[in-house]
């Protein structure tokens, strides 16, 4: 039984982990660009959020709302103000702008907030649990996991059905024809960008919440989430809630079978899928 608990537990962590990689799939499906400063935009999500509480007591969930339309606001300025100048024929041009991003925002959060450990207060959320017979289940967890589900359906419901959608899905499959239509295309890569940082600022509080942070910490949540879109398959929204979910189990597992093994696992599988399933579990598809 403890086993299936495991499980359990990491595949609600890994609806945390999908989140991590939503938005970065999200860019990468639509633009074909490596969004390095993702990780960064998770964590300033958070440290926004530490801004708000700090002047004004209020429970995290009821913020939620202010601080993704800031974020969403702070990722279209980016894009429309920096990353529509680089977007071209050259990778490598977009990846290095966002790369010196990564650091400029990772340093603009130390010397604002210094380098010690912060984390968001949901109250009893933290520590209650959901007893089911032989099974105990965070609450704060399975919320998380739940609301990655519902976010991942929400986001494939509006590029299936909603104009907008239509436009981004057009413009990921050829934004050269869809500019001959009369569709700005550098607008629907800055609201990808938005929707992206938005995404990214939900995942960085519902971390928060988990676990302590840092400025520092954007690192190693930008390498989960190049985890689990690649493990998933780029370039799919449902496919990047498989890797998550893969990546949560091997992680939970793996902690289970030795402690000290970190993240060791999660690399490995990456490793494996790599080799064995280039285009990953759900193999490549087009943004939807």
């Amino acid at each position: 039984m403890a086993w299936i608990e495991t499980i359990l537990n990491g595949l609600m962590l890994g609806g945390l982990y999908a989140l991590f990689g939503l938005g970065l799939s999200l860019i990468f499906g639509v633009m074909r660009i490596a969004n390095i400063a993702h990780g960064e935009l998770v964590i300033a999500g958070a440290f926004l959020a530490f801004t708000v509480t700090g002047a004004v007591p209020i429970h995290p969930f009821i913020l939620l709302p202010v601080v993704v339309l800031v974020m969403f606001g702070v990722g279209y300025a980016l894009q429309a103000g920096l990353v529509n100048h680089v977007l071209g024929t050259d990778p490598l041009r977009p990846l290095l702008l966002t790369f010196g991003l990564s650091i400029v925002v990772q340093n603009l959060l130390v010397e604002l907030f210094g380098a010690d450990n912060r984390a968001l207060d949901p109250g009893p959320l933290r520590t209650a649990s959901l007893d089911l017979g032989p099974l105990s289940l965070g609450v704060l967890p399975l919320g998380t996991f739940l609301v990655a589900l519902a976010l991942f359906g929400a986001l494939h419901w509006a590029l299936a059905h909603t104009g907008w959608g239509r436009m981004v899905r057009a413009t990921s499959d050829d934004p050269e024809i869809v500019a001959l239509m009369g569709v700005d295309r550098r607008r629907v890569f800055a609201s990808v960008m938005g929707l992206s940082a938005a995404l990214a600022a939900i995942a960085g509080m519902l971390l928060a919440m988990r676990t302590s942070i840092t400025p520092f910490s954007g690192t190693e949540r930008l390498l989960i989430a190049f985890e689990v879109i690649v493990i998933g398959g780029l370039g799919s929204i449902w496919a990047s809630l498989l890797g998550g979910l893969a990546l949560g189990v091997v992680h939970a597992l793996g902690f289970r079978l030795d402690p000290a093994s970190g993240l060791l696992y999660g690399h490995l599988l990456l490793l494996v899928i790599l080799l064995a399933r280039p285009e990953g579990l759900a193999g490549k598809r087009k943004v939807r």
